[in-house]
């Protein structure tokens, strides 16, 4: 696996004009990159919702060369940054386009072998969670078709930790409509699209990886 320092070297000292950068997205894509090398797909296309910054899409993009990553986001800011890191990207990183997880008419209709979404479910209504499951559910055609989430969520039968506890009142401070999700309605809304939990990974600073495989 590629060490920290070479994860962290995307884009050179410098910014490149309309880059945005996260300390958070850089801290956390090397645990990310190794649950997504064991589990992806060598080959196929992968369509990611909520790419932020568009740091992970070109890490991972540059990472796992088999796969065609299609990077999305709901905000032209993110996705003038995504172009921006993309510029000097490999040939399998995609343009990136506008998807609304709760939006169904900004959604595509092409077939994908994975969906991946990190830190939205928590940062979004309710309706957001629910349209992802619905997009995924759909484009998720074959039978072992992965979606990967990343994030905090709560957990019936582990104590919240007081950092996350600390972090899900302020996002609800900010909007009442965010917060931290219920792992078990998330497997819930999953299920009703013939996504069935298979894996769950924990990762620093107490988040998770959540692995839904097509049934």
């Amino acid at each position: 696996m590629q060490t920290m320092d070479s994860l962290a070297a995307v884009g050179g000292d410098a910014l490149a004009p309309g880059a945005m950068s996260s300390p958070a997205a850089r801290r956390n894509a090397e645990p990310i990159l190794g649950v997504l090398k064991a589990h992806m797909p060598k080959e196929g296309r992968v369509l990611e919702v909520a790419a932020g910054s568009g740091e992970h899409a070109l890490i991972f993009a540059r990472a796992l060369p088999g796969l065609t990553w299609t990077p999305s986001d709901p905000s032209p800011e993110a996705r003038d940054s995504i172009e921006a890191w993309r510029r000097d990207g490999p040939p399998n990183l995609r343009p990136a386009f506008l998807l609304d997880a709760a939006d169904p008419t900004t959604w595509p209709d092409t077939a994908q072998d994975a969906v991946y979404c990190a830190n939205m479910t928590h940062i979004s209504p309710w309706s957001a969670t629910e349209g992802l499951m619905v997009l995924a559910g759909r484009l998720l055609r074959r039978p072992g078709g992965l979606l990967a989430l990343y994030g905090p969520y709560r957990e019936a039968d582990v104590p919240l930790s007081p950092s996350n506890a600390a972090f899900d009142e302020s996002l609800k401070a900010r909007n009442p409509d965010w917060g931290l999700r219920d792992r078990e309605a998330v497997d819930d809304l999953a299920r009703s699209q013939g996504l069935v939990a298979t894996r769950r990974v924990q990762m620093p600073a107490n988040n998770l990886m959540l692995l839904f495989r097509r049934a």
